[in-house]
């Protein structure tokens, strides 16, 4: 299962780093083309779903390298137990947030199935559902992190 998951992140960043590169050209040439009379609209619907998907796919890759959502300052100043317990709670709270986002992001993707791109014409879930399946990537991410901590 480890093997499986870390097949998962790797494809993970293959895909964030592939689509921040393709909102970058496209966002260039865009604007390029544009001060020639040139405008490609499309660009930049299809920027902004990338960006969404980018936002949330690098939430979770952040999460899992690094300690995004940590203020060690503080949290140094108690006895290692408190520390445990502070960690946890925050974790829970991190966790809750995250149930939240992915319950309310699902009702939200599939009301804006019928708002369409106006230039690449599909729908616009395309966009909203990574608001659940990031929140969804990012608990998985969070309770091993947690079960690490608690070993």
């Amino acid at each position: 299962m480890k093997k499986i998951y870390g097949y998962f992140c790797k494809l993970e960043e293959i895909a964030v780093v592939v689509f921040l590169i393709t909102v970058t050209f496209l966002v260039f040439i865009s604007a390029v083309l544009r001060s020639f009379d040139y405008p490609l609209n499309w660009a930049i619907d299809l920027s902004l779903l990338l960006f969404a998907w980018i936002v949330f796919l690098g939430a979770d890759m952040a999460l899992r390298n690094t300690e995004l959502v940590s203020v060690d300052m503080f949290l140094t100043k108690f006895p290692q137990v408190v520390q445990k317990y502070i960690l946890l709670l925050w974790n829970i709270i991190i966790i809750l947030f995250l149930g939240f986002l992915a319950w309310y992001g699902v009702p939200l993707a599939l009301e804006s199935s019928k708002r369409l791109f106006q230039t690449l014409g599909i729908s616009y879930s395309w966009a909203t559902i990574s608001v659940p399946i990031g929140a969804i990537l990012m608990l998985i991410t969070t309770a091993i992190k947690l079960t690490k901590a608690m070993k």
